[in-house]
C-alpha cells in the first residue's frame, strides 16, 4: 500500500465513489490503517449496465467491474483496493462490516445495514494508511426499533433464521416452483420486506440478476 503525502478525507472518498454510483457503507480502523467499505448506491444498476463488463458476455461482470473501478479509485486516492472475492485467502469483509457499527445481524440471520437494510452488499474496500475521520455511527441496530420485524415472516418457506441459519436447499427448491418466480425476478421477499430496504430503492433488475447468479435456470 502506498502511503499518501496528501491527507485523504472522507468527503474526497465519498465524491470519488459517487462518480461510479458507489456509496461508503462504513469504515473501520485496522491496525495502523483505515478501511472504507464500498457498496452499490442510488443509480448503480443503470450505471453498471452501460459498462463494458456488462456488455462483453464474459462471466462475472459485477466482480470484474468492481475490480477495475475500485482499483482505479485506489490508485487515484493513493490507497489499496481490497475485494470480498478472489480468494482464498479471503479478506474479512463481514467482520469489518460488523466492526463499522453500521451493519448488524438481523433477526433473520442476514446482515442489515443502516441505510440499505437487507439489500446491503459490498463490492470492495479502500485501505489508507493512518486515520480517516468518519461520521458518527448509529447508536443501535435498526432492528431494535422495528416492532413488526417483517423479515421474519416474509419468506414463503421459512428458510431464514438467526438460530437455525439459512436453509439453502429449501430456498433453491422454492425458486424452482411457479410461486418462487416472484423471488427470482424481484429479489428475496425477506430482504424486500425490510422497511429500510424499501427506502433504499434498489432496482428490481439488479436483484433479479443476482438471483439468477445464485439460482441459474
Amino acid at each position: 500500500m502506498t502511503k499518501s503525502s496528501v491527507q485523504v478525507t472522507y468527503r474526497t472518498i465519498c465524491d470519488a465513489a459517487q462518480i461510479e454510483r458507489l456509496e461508503i457503507m462504513g469504515g473501520v480502523a485496522v491496525d495502523d490503517s483505515t478501511v472504507i467499505l464500498l457498496g452499490p448506491g442510488t443509480g448503480f444498476w443503470a450505471h453498471f449496465k452501460a459498462s463494458p463488463e456488462m456488455r462483453d458476455g464474459v462471466p462475472h461482470p459485477v466482480d470484474r467491474w468492481s475490480k477495475r473501478v475500485i482499483t482505479d479509485m485506489a490508485r487515484s486516492l493513493r490507497g489499496e483496493a481490497l475485494f470480498p472475492f478472489g480468494g482464498p485467502p479471503y479478506v474479512p469483509f463481514l467482520r469489518w462490516a460488523m466492526d463499522s457499527r453500521r451493519t448488524w445481524q438481523s433477526p433473520a440471520g442476514m446482515l442489515v445495514h443502516d441505510t440499505s437494510g437487507l439489500m446491503v452488499s459490498y463490492r470492495g474496500a479502500l485501505r489508507f494508511m493512518g486515520h480517516v475521520s468518519l461520521p458518527p455511527a448509529p447508536v443501535a441496530a435498526p432492528c431494535t426499533s422495528c416492532e413488526s420485524q417483517p423479515c421474519m415472516t416474509a419468506c414463503p418457506v421459512d428458510a431464514l433464521s438467526a438460530e437455525r441459519g439459512y436453509d439453502v436447499t429449501a430456498c433453491h427448491g422454492f425458486l424452482d416452483t411457479e410461486a418462487g418466480q416472484d423471488c427470482l425476478t424481484q429479489g428475496c421477499k425477506a430482504r424486500r420486506a425490510c422497511p429500510i430496504s424499501q427506502k433504499f430503492g434498489r432496482d428490481p433488475a439488479q436483484s433479479a440478476f443476482h438471483m439468477r447468479s445464485f439460482h441459474p435456470v
